[in-house]
């Protein structure tokens, strides 16, 4: 049987070592979620609404431990981690508050003698959620909260290196009073996930990862006939527009470049900056990025970690050298330091063009990509060029015109004005073209696995 150890990006040192699950193992796990599921469903929104309030306190009972743990896992700053707990519990709690009337019977009319109809938001079973681990936590979180409210049950597939934070979120559901085979985690390879998509129990399929595991997941589901909510990678496009705010436009951008060690899907990541406001907004923004602490994650005042992984920093070592070896300029950092663990320097990358995975891909770590525009047209342009659309981010002392930009012609799923932030639980989250679709929080995620039923009365 095969192994998962997970390891300390910080230290290098193995934390703990799991067995993986044979395809029977985890076909039991996923028949036991059914038939939790089958008891779950038959209680009101109202009744289950006390249960999510319930591991929302539990979370919050445990956020030290849960964020040390997430900072041993994946290297993130145990700061960081604390907030993750917060609005893991916060998604919890506004789930629970609203989720009874998002999902609430709809009475409508039908035909021409304008006859009763009922809208019904029914639950349909267990949903099966592959999920990253730049949040151990908060990612799982959104799905299961949304789900457990619709009434279906949840089957995890956590990434590998934070297996542990993804067993410790079951057994605080279970702790709250949730039922034990409601929600299961399952320790399984690709062969065998592939297998679950399949299963006839599992009946929707939920993924937050690249745009290559989204391809291959939604093909798979596919071929089985399961709705997907995909949310995948991108590379999120920020305008510095020529009557931005330079100070408040350097503030935002290092805190967006840099949240989460830079390993975020909706960070800022490009930044496209108008010629007339170029020279300020890059020299006060690298003498900012110059200046930031590279240090132990588990040091409050450190403001950068390692990356999660020595895979994840070979792949941005790579990227980053693949970019200057076709000819970009670094304006600092691009040098890892001489040190124990996946620590990588926060860096700013100009002089990019298409062709370099500094301007076409997604860069999962403290690295810029300056991009220079010659106007507010062509910096919206440029940033609708990407074959991404999950955020974005628009600077601009006329707040009006930056609504407009964002509403009329941003090509993305969700837009910040003068500010920086990853999510809210009142505000839907999701994006368009590669980086996916579906959306989650803000109502609409309780809605995107459940049977939509018609009721035609005479």
């Amino acid at each position: 049987m095969s192994t998962i150890t997970t390891i300390n990006p910080a230290t290098e040192e193995e934390i703990q070592t799991y067995n993986r699950m044979s395809e029977a193992e985890a076909i039991d796990r996923v028949e036991a979620c059914h038939t939790a599921f089958v008891e779950w469903r038959t209680l009101s929104h109202a009744e289950r609404a006390p249960y999510l309030n319930k591991i929302a306190q539990e979370l919050r009972d445990n956020a030290d431990e849960l964020a040390a743990l997430m900072t041993q896992e994946t290297g993130k700053l145990i700061k960081d981690g604390k907030r993750e707990v917060e609005i893991c519990a916060a998604i919890f709690e506004y789930t629970a508050k609203n989720g009874p009337d998002a999902l609430a019977d709809e009475e409508r009319t039908h035909g021409a003698k304008q006859k009763r109809g009922v809208v019904s938001y029914q639950p349909i079973g267990v949903i099966y959620s592959i999920q990253p681990w730049n949040f151990p936590l908060y990612q799982p979180v959104r799905v299961l909260a949304a789900n457990l409210m619709a009434g279906n049950g949840c089957v995890l597939k956590h990434a590998s290196i934070c297996t542990g934070s993804g067993l410790r979120l079951r057994e605080l559901c279970i702790a709250a009073g949730l039922p034990e085979d409601l929600f299961q985690v399952v320790l399984i390879d690709h062969d065998i996930s592939d297998k679950l998509i399949a299963h006839p129990k599992v009946r929707g399929v939920t993924l937050t990862g690249s745009d290559s595991a989204g391809r291959h997941i939604g093909a798979v589901a596919a071929k089985a006939l399961k709705k997907t909510v995909l949310e995948l990678g991108s590379n999120d496009a920020y305008l510095v527009l020529e009557d931005a705010d330079i100070d408040t436009a350097v503030k935002y951008s290092v805190m967006g470049r840099l949240y989460n060690n830079g390993e975020t899907c909706v960070s800022a990541k490009r930044f496209i900056v108008t010629e007339k406001v170029y020279d300020a907004f890059v020299d006060a923004f690298v003498a900012k990025m110059k200046d930031i602490s590279l240090g132990d994650p588990t040091d409050e005042n450190s403001q950068l970690g390692p990356l999660s992984s020595q895979d994840q920093f070979d792949t941005v070592k790579s990227q980053v050298d693949e970019s200057v070896a076709k000819g970009a300029s670094v304006l600092c950092g691009g040098t890892a330091p001489d040190r124990t663990g996946a620590y990588y320097p926060a860096t700013v990358l100009a002089d990019l063009k298409p062709g370099m995975p500094a301007y076409d891909d997604e860069i999962f770590g403290p690295v810029a990509s300056i991009i220079r525009a010659k106007d507010d047209e062509d910096a919206m342009r440029l940033a609708n060029e990407s074959r991404y659309g999950l955020g974005g981010g628009i600077f601009s002392k006329n707040e009006e015109r930056a609504l407009e930009l964002a509403r009329d012609h941003f090509d993305t799923g969700m837009i910040r004005i003068n500010s920086f932030g990853a999510a809210d639980p009142n505000m839907p989250f999701g994006g368009v073209k590669d980086s996916g679709y579906g959306r989650e929080h803000g109502g609409f995620g309780m809605k995107e696995f459940v049977n939509t039923k018609a009721i035609f009365l005479p």
